[in-house]
């Protein structure tokens, strides 16, 4: 089975980590593999990595006319690449060296049309203690309560997942009202694309935990106030996903109950059994966080322009 792995960068200062990205990439373990680096937009960067990474057998560049986004930035690298299977990892992962032989083993001994790994938090400042593991996904790695190992979730996460190609590309790859494309923070890109293949192939994301990558958490990702605005803009982004796919709501609705009805309810009783100021602060933030998604949302309602989305729903689930 060929495999090919899409890269997507567009920055400069994130050069070095993009590198580390791409030589564990191009470590794996399994072959047939196929690497297409996708620069968005940045001329001086394409150079560089022509520069660094044009002359190797199997690697297959391109550079965008202009910055368009991570969400077209990844389809256009899925329609470059050639392997039956297309697999996606952020800029600034790290894979192990088993990753793309454990996410095509899945393919390989079952009928699965998308098998996601483990997005595992590597932090590269000291992790803050405020920090609560149930919304590691804030930052793009697996929450607490993620799911089971090889269980069928509805997706994971952008740093760590895969299609079949031709599955991916039958329901219009990414979309383009999703995902981080210049100042423009609206997140939740896998969600969309996975809602459309399991309404079209009736399948989810086969979640392998022995497939890992390392993603990487530098200063900015520990930061309070960063953390509350990108809980503000998840809740956006939300709004923008329940326009574009109204079902994916039930989804939120569960993760909500499950924080609120289990995971909190767990924390206190950790707390009074076990007091420290980290498990107070951690059980404040997750009221914080959660306040801010709702924010996000009750501002999407009031901001989200329906005749200015660019993607249909139902044009992308009949393609």
């Amino acid at each position: 089975m060929n495999v090919s792995v899409v890269i997507c960068t567009y920055a400069m200062e994130r050069y070095d980590v993009f590198s580390e990205c791409v030589e564990s990439v191009l470590a794996q373990t399994y072959e047939p593999l196929e690497v297409v680096i996708v620069v968005d937009g940045n001329e001086p960067v394409f150079e560089r990595v022509r520069e660094d990474f044009g002359g190797l057998e199997g690697v297959v560049l391109h550079c965008n006319e202009a910055n368009q986004g991570i969400s077209y930035s990844r389809t256009r690298g899925a329609e470059i690449a050639t392997g039956e299977v297309v697999a996606f990892i952020d800029d600034d992962a790290v894979a192990e060296a088993d990753w793309i032989e454990e996410l095509a083993r899945v393919y390989e001994e079952s009928d699965a049309i998308a098998v996601g790994g483990h997005a595992k938090p590597d932090w590269v400042t000291e992790k803050p203690d405020f920090f609560p593991a149930e919304f590691y996904w804030l930052v793009g790695c697996d929450e607490r309560g993620m799911g089971e190992h090889m269980e069928e979730l509805r997706n994971t996460y952008g740093s760590n997942i895969s299609f079949r190609r031709d599955v991916f590309l039958n329901v219009g790859g990414y979309d383009e009202n999703t995902g981080r494309k210049g100042d423009r923070h609206i997140q939740a890109h896998e969600a969309p694309v996975c809602i459309r293949m399991a309404n079209k192939y009736g399948k989810g994301v086969i979640y392998n935990t022995d497939a890992v990558v390392h993603h990487k958490l530098f200063d900015y990702r520990g930061d309070f106030r960063w953390l509350v605005f990108r809980s503000f803009w998840q809740g956006y982004s939300k709004r923008i996903m329940d326009i574009l796919l109204p079902e994916a709501s039930g989804d939120k609705n569960d993760y909500l109950k499950q924080l609120m009805l289990e995971f909190v309810p767990s924390r206190v009783q950790d707390l009074v059994s076990e007091p420290s100021s980290a498990k107070a602060k951690q059980l404040v933030t997750i009221f914080i966080f959660t306040a801010a998604v709702g924010f996000g949302y009750l501002y999407g309602l009031i901001d989200v322009d329906r005749s200015k989305l660019v993607a249909d729903r139902e044009a992308a689930a009949g393609n």
